[in-house]
């Protein structure tokens, strides 16, 4: 109950007044949110020297958990009563009635309750979790972007690291006094050695570990393949950009997106790996086996769950045969990674389809909206995204596919690339809101002729990948109700971004010819910077240097221990037995991207920032003496200088 869910990531209070830690990559939007004009807080860092200075998050929330409930009797005992076509209706209506429930048990009058009903085992088990939502939450302290995110995209999903990935907020109250928790973790100031026992607190996102060898085979020819490929395509296409023009690539912020689809792309390439590493698969079909066994094992088991797996390998193979489709609408939809032409010819067609058709005159509106607010991006970026699309339809589709046929001719990608961007009027956000605003946006448009020939293709697809989906899903819930009726809890459920507990032991690990040991220091990370002279992934800020008097660079920096963490789990507490916090949770290394599929510790590493570096640089390098002081004795000071004039002298 010390431990915070904040959007994204996961966070734990740190004194009796408010105080909150995060690590800094879960909070840089709200970061840049509170900068004032000519301010660049995500480079030059941010500390509050008193309390009047901690800035309010606009639209920010921290939810605290203050209970949990096992509701499954109450969901199965309507679900077991329903017909697979209601179950969906069914599990809607019940989780509704918990939460209202819940709500009304524990508010207290601020409207502040949140309720979430979680299917853990994929259906197989129900909890309901309540949290207290704050949403006067401010900042208090960040470091550098270039500290909080030391080595880059080079060193993602790496170790041995060097970074300073830590942010402060302070929560207030409904009367705009810091928070008065009843549950924190005190800082630690002898951290963890070799050998330690540590707890990681959080909310992980999801795991694949209760799928079948049927959806791990699917995964491993099909599902990950086609995304690895397409992020492949479009990080390729943004990188050649950005070196050919940076100033424009900085002014559109393309270095964070491509960092989004590198870190999605590395991820992905290491689930990737797992799936086709024969020892991993091999346990995951040992682990089905006794599974199956087990069933078999059991009469009743047997005649309620003895022909699921047959049944989700039939689902697959209703997957496999629209995995043509599948491969050529990669990242259709996405924000990050489609080209603004075709993702607006796509949405022009739509909003002429719903102005034709006669639908409400809001939902047309609506879509217009989304037609408009897209922004332009430059035209050779988007030439280079209109091409990995092309491709994707060739590559997936098959060059005599009619459509592939009637889309290019007969004619190379890149040239049907460059007569599309070159002719399309959607290349440009203001023609695109005049055409809406005059109604004369028509579909004689190759942008538009492309969207308009691929629609009904993407449409067939998605009704068949969702019937697969939902059934996908009903079988899913089943299997996970079989597997806690042969294993119960000794088996843990699929991670859901629900709170959970992870042990793990701070411990070195064997690694490419070498032992990676089971801490870095201040060292390494001046190492880091002089042994890659005028690199910026590896470059100090100037306040860094030299390293400030008093700054012992032997201090722990980052950490490893064999805790089984997962994405959700960034800025979750390392915690001792004692329940002390010793770290923030921030990495994987990559020997742990196996974790979606298999728990592995033998390399499988969680990377943490050492509270002992952050408290060092907090005293010694940002001089936020409060901020130390409020950490180590329990006690709020209201500006540096009252810190200051009570402060025991420390070594």
């Amino acid at each position: 109950m010390s431990v915070l869910r904040i959007p994204g990531c996961s966070a734990s209070f740190v004194s009796p007044d408010g105080l909150v830690v995060t690590n800094h990559h879960c909070a840089r939007g709200a970061i840049v949110r509170v900068q004032g004009e000519g301010e660049n807080l995500l480079d030059d860092g941010f500390y509050a020297s008193s309390l009047e200075d901690e800035r309010r998050i606009p639209d920010y929330y921290a939810d605290q958990l203050i209970h949990v409930e096992d509701v499954s009797a109450e969901m199965f005992a309507r679900l077991d009563a329903a017909t697979p076509v209601e179950r969906d209706l069914v599990r809607e209506e019940v989780t509704a009635e918990i939460s209202q429930r819940l709500r009304e048990q524990f508010d207290d009058g601020s409207g502040s309750v949140r309720v979430q009903v979680i299917g853990l085992y994929q259906g197989g088990r129900y909890s309901a979790y309540v949290f207290r939502r704050y949403t006067d939450v401010r900042l208090v302290a960040a470091a550098e972007l270039q500290l909080g995110f030391f080595g880059g995209d080079p060193d993602n999903f790496t170790y041995p690291r060097y970074a300073l990935d830590f942010t402060f907020y302070r929560i207030y109250g409904p009367d705009g006094e810091p928070l008065q928790p009843d549950h924190f973790l005190e800082w630690s100031e002898a951290g963890v050695e070799e050998g330690d026992a540590v707890f990681v607190v959080g909310n992980p996102g999801p795991t694949s570990r209760g799928t079948t060898m049927a959806q791990l085979e699917f995964l491993r020819d099909v599902g990950v393949p086609v995304q690895v490929a397409a992020l492949s395509a479009r990080l390729g296409a943004m990188q050649a950009f950005y070196e050919a023009d940076p100033a424009t690539g900085e002014a559109l912020g393309l270095r964070n997106r491509m960092f989004s689809l590198s870190n999605s792309l590395k991820a992905g390439q290491g689930r990737l790996a797992a799936l086709r590493n024969d020892e991993i698969m091999a346990r995951r079909a040992a682990g089905e086996a006794l599974f199956l066994e087990a069933i078999a094992a059991d009469p009743e088991l047997t005649a309620r769950f003895g022909d699921l797996h047959v049944r989700m390998a039939e689902v697959q193979a209703a997957k496999r045969e629209v995995a043509a489709a599948y491969g050529a609408f990669a990242y259709w939809g996405s924000a990050t990674a489609a080209s603004t032409v075709v993702a607006r010819a796509v949405l022009a067609n739509r909003w002429l389809d719903a102005r034709e058709a006669g639908v409400p005159a809001d939902t047309v509106a609506m879509i217009a909206e989304a037609l408009t607010r897209i922004p332009d991006q430059p035209m050779a970026l988007d030439r280079a995204l209109v091409e990995a699309r092309l491709s994707e339809l060739v590559r997936y589709l098959g060059a005599d596919h009619p459509i592939v046929q009637g889309v290019l001719g007969g004619r190379a990608v890149a040239e049907e690339a460059r007569d599309l961007m070159a002719g399309s009027f959607l290349t440009s956000r203001d023609r695109v809101v005049a055409a809406v605003e005059s109604e004369t946006l028509t579909r004689d448009d190759p942008a538009m002729r492309l969207a308009g020939a691929l629609i009904p293709l993407y449409a067939e697809y998605r009704v068949a990948w969702t019937a697969a989906q939902a059934a996908e899903r009903e079988i899913s819930a089943e299997l996970g109700r079989a597997r806690f009726a042969v294993f119960g809890t000794d088996v843990p459920p699929d991670a859901t971004f629900s709170p959970r507990i992870t042990d793990g032991v701070v411990s070195s690990y064997a690694y490419n010819g070498t032992k990676a040991p089971p801490y870095t220091t201040f060292f390494g990370l001046y190492d880091r910077h002089y042994s890659n002279p005028g690199i910026p992934d590896w470059s100090l800020p100037d306040r860094w240097l030299p390293a400030p008097t008093g700054l012992y660079l032997g201090t722990p920096l980052n950490f490893v221990s064999t805790a089984d963490t997962y994405g959700g789990n960034s800025g979750s507490p390392a915690v001792t037995p004692g329940r002390k916090i010793v770290g923030l949770n921030f990495d994987r290394n990559i020997q742990g991207l196996s974790r979606d599929y298999i728990y592995l510790p033998q390399q499988g590493r969680n990377v943490m920032v050492d509270v002992r570096a952050i408290l060092a640089s907090l005293d010694h390098v940002y001089d936020a003496d409060r901020l130390v002081r409020e950490l180590l004795e329990h006690r709020v000071f209201a500006t540096e200088a009252e810190a200051d004039a009570s402060a025991p002298s420390r070594q």
